[in-house]
């Protein structure tokens, strides 16, 4: 009798994993599906950064390794890696183009060699490529919410503002665009005047867009405001407001929602930033290689919108010192 009871004790304990062992799924072989090349602008802007790790987890998550690099701006560089890419005969290509004209020859290279192609952040839109679908911020409407806000911010008096552009980028194009459309309207409607009397290169980096903002405030020193691209080029347009002892003559609206910027919207050093959701871009585009990968037919591309980020958002985040 004893024995049996052990028996029945032992056959009960077997339908249990011991807890040092894993549970695997009985679906699942455990074997990665394939891998995604992934070759962004840059990871040395933490918004690449962030858009790259949220890839690299999202396609573990969904059986797949992801190998991604950065292109360094460089579109030579680029070109080099998507051809690493096709060599290592990977599943899926995602890039943010450095220039999404001259990247035309390389997406062509990978359709050849039959590797679907997608874009995050960054589109290309040119002739002669076939890209399964483009995730970005909806850019366009993003810059027009950066004049509504420049607009609301200097008021009855109005004034000249700069903006400091990163034209390498058509994300930052559109950006540029909808803002110049709200403002031509907004004086067009009879309101105080807003002027864009510059519109200088910041390279999207902090030290180009100090360089760009100096440029602009001695050429115009009765200059009341700026639009920077994205963080880095407003928070270096802030140091060179400061270095001019301009703080308060100055204000300056960005675009990201980087930690760096939220801060500063904190501080009262930016104004304000339409924020993007690159966390959401890293899913997504993993996730339409998924879907792509089942047959699906995915739309040519995926927009996701902004939101206004103030300093009363500033002040409830819990993430700020």
């Amino acid at each position: 009798m004893m024995k049996n009871h052990l028996a029945i004790l032992a056959f009960l304990i077997s339908l249990f994993p011991s807890c040092d062992e894993p549970v695997v799924d009985p679906t699942s072989s455990g074997k990665k599906k394939g891998m995604i090349g992934v070759s962004l602008l840059t990871l040395d802007n933490p918004f690449f950064k962030i858009i790259g790790d949220h890839v690299a987890v999202e396609a573990s998550k969904s059986g797949y390794d992801a190998l991604v690099v950065s292109a360094d701006k460089d579109i030579a560089k680029q070109g080099n890696q998507v051809k690493d890419f096709i060599v290592k005969k990977v599943d899926a290509i995602v890039l943010s183009p450095c220039d999404p004209k001259s990247i035309v020859p390389i997406i062509q290279e990978a359709n050849a060699a039959g590797i679907p192609v997608f874009t995050v952040d960054i589109p290309c839109q040119e002739a002669g490529v076939k890209i399964v679908t483009q995730i970005a911020t909806d850019n366009y409407g993003g810059g027009k919410e950066a004049a509504k806000a420049m607009i609301e911010v200097l008021g009855a008096a109005g004034g000249k503002v700069g903006v400091i552009h990163f034209k390498q980028a058509q994300s930052c194009i559109l950006r540029v665009k909808g803002f110049r459309e709200v403002i031509d309207a907004h004086n067009a409607g009879g309101g105080s005047k807003v002027e864009i009397v510059s519109e200088l290169e910041g390279g999207g980096a902090k030290d180009i867009g100090y360089k760009a903002a100096e440029d602009a405030l001695q050429a115009n020193p009765d200059l009341r405001g700026f639009f920077a691209i994205n963080d880095p080029s407003a928070l270096g347009a802030r140091a060179a407001v400061e270095k001019a002892a301009k703080a308060d003559q100055v204000v300056i609206i960005g675009f990201d929602g980087m930690p760096e910027g939220k801060q500063a919207i904190k501080e009262g050093k930016i104004y304000a930033d339409p924020i993007q959701f690159p966390e959401q871009m890293g899913v997504q585009v993993v996730q339409a290689i998924v879907r792509h990968s089942k047959g699906e037919t995915l739309p040519a591309e995926i927009l996701i919108p902004t939101r206004l980020y103030r300093k009363a958002d500033a002040d409830k985040d819990a993430a700020l010192k």
